[in-house]
């Protein structure tokens, strides 16, 4: 079977960014993301905001390795990062008091990945 590789170079550059902060910081987490994006994008997360309200706690730093979605409510801030997020998830997170951003937006802020929750 002939192994296809991805083709769209700005999950090319995530990837790399990831492993290279992966290497540089000694940082395990941002391996273990590259690796789930590393797969088909039909197996990829799709986290909806019901998930995040259950799973994480005020004013946590979410990592998403997929698309966030806007199903659900959510009534304390937190941080989101993903891949992609739906209009409505970024709606709502931002009126409960938190942000949305990209995962290289995390890896700087946060370059160790230190206290990140992987959902997905």
């Amino acid at each position: 079977m002939k192994r296809i590789k991805k083709t769209d170079p700005q999950t090319l550059r995530l990837i790399e960014g990831l492993k290279k902060a992966s290497r540089e910081k000694e940082a395990p987490i941002w391996r273990d993301i590259a690796k789930r994006l590393e797969k088909p994008r039909r197996s990829w997360a799709e986290v909806n905001i019901s998930r995040i309200s259950r799973y994480a706690k005020k004013g946590e730093q979410v990592i998403v390795p997929g698309k966030l979605l806007g199903s659900g409510e959510i009534d304390f801030p937190v941080v989101v990062a993903a891949v992609k997020a739906s209009r409505q998830a970024e709606i709502k997170i931002k009126e409960a008091g938190g942000d949305v951003i990209t995962i290289e937006e995390l890896m700087k802020r946060n370059p160790r990945g230190e206290r990140v929750r992987i959902l997905g």
